[in-house]
């Protein structure tokens, strides 16, 4: 254990001693994520570095204080990047608190070698659980599988069952051509066709409709790339619009996503019908994610969530005091309250962030 990772130790530690609670906080750039946060300040930035990358492995292992941009970076070098296209939400986002939110971009839901959420990509993790105990799981590699299982649930655990000190991720090589297509339809015919064409293969690797308009983005070899154009609808936006629109659907930078209505997020089986609340709406992941902005009660926007097959999640904006992620059944509350106290067994950590 070196210097850094033996300092935040010795905090939790110390926490545990007297019953302090913890809020495991790096760059802030996904503050507003989650039920309102509390306890005092854990900053794990000092723990930062490249551990092992060798490009021809598909593989990397980096500390968690590590600034996501410049992962990326290194990855550019080398011709590779995350596959799950991850949003930074700001300049200082790190790679631990992409891992912990477990928040995928447009790629998420593509088809062929890019497919997948961020759980999807994780190898391996370290992690200082409730008593400051450095705990390891996973390999760097996908044929060393001890643990990965509990690497994949930190995933997502928004700090609450520790503190991601370490992670080794699956990378992808970038594709070599992209184009992006507009094509005007209505909601119904554009899900429709996204399933229809998401069982193709075609190699989609986004795509958004909003007010009338499917865009979806291709991307692989220019073969398969100009293929596709030939057999696909729409026209295809200069280079620079695509990537610059993608971006803002990645950061939430789209004029969609700007103002102060409550933003919802739809899991949704993709060939789920339209949500019908009349409400603005932007589709996402071949129709699999359902952003909403909308004010109306929780109640109403969880239960048309649930008649579709999925769940409802408040966002961004609106009352984070109460809980913005739809409830668990009693056996799914009662495994995770039994992971929390396995993990941290003084409670220290911030479980409110996630379940209230």
């Amino acid at each position: 254990m070196d210097q850094a990772v033996a300092a935040i130790s010795e905090q939790i530690r110390a926490a545990a001693a007297d019953r302090t609670p913890l809020r495991v906080r790096a760059g802030g750039s996904k503050d507003f994520y989650g039920n309102t946060p509390h306890g005092a300040l854990l900053d794990p930035r000092a723990v930062r570095g490249i551990v092992n990358y060798d490009p021809s492995e598909l593989s990397i292992a980096v500390r968690c204080g590590t600034p996501l941009a410049q992962l990326e970076a290194v990855l550019e070098e080398s011709g590779q990047m995350l596959a799950f296209e991850p949003p930074h939400f700001g300049a200082h986002a790190t790679i631990g608190g992409c891992v912990a939110t477990g928040l995928a971009g447009p790629r998420r839901a593509a088809n062929g070698y890019c497919y997948g959420g961020v759980r999807d990509f994780v190898l391996g993790a370290k992690l200082l659980d409730g008593q400051g105990q450095l705990l390891s799981c996973g390999g760097l590699v996908m044929k060393n599988v001890a643990g990965y299982d509990l690497a994949r649930l930190l995933t997502g655990s928004l700090g609450v069952l520790g503190v991601l000190v370490e992670v080794a991720l699956k990378v992808v090589p970038k594709p070599r051509m992209e184009t992006t297509l507009r094509i005007p339809m209505d909601e119904a015919s554009a899900l429709a066709r996204l399933n229809e064409w998401g069982a193709q293969p075609w190699p989609i690797s986004a795509s958004a409709w909003q007010g009338g308009i499917l865009s979806l983005r291709l991307s692989g070899s220019a073969a398969a790339v100009s293929t596709a154009r030939k057999r696909l609808p729409g026209e295809a936006m200069p280079q620079a619009d695509a990537s610059a629109f993608w971006q803002a659907v990645r950061e939430h930078t789209d004029a969609f996503f700007l103002g102060s209505a409550p933003l919802w997020r739809l899991s949704l089986p993709s060939t789920a019908e339209p949500v019908k609340l009349d409400d603005a709406q932007l589709i996402e992941w071949g129709g699999a994610l359902r952003w909403l902005r909308s004010a109306r009660p929780a109640t109403q926007i969880r239960g048309r969530a649930q008649a579709l097959g999925g769940h409802a999640t408040l966002f961004r904006g609106g009352d984070h005091s109460q809980s913005v992620f739809t409830p668990l059944s009693p056996g799914l509350a009662a495994i995770h309250k039994r992971l929390r106290e396995h993990f941290d067994p003084a409670g220290i950590f911030d479980a409110g962030r996630m379940l209230l």
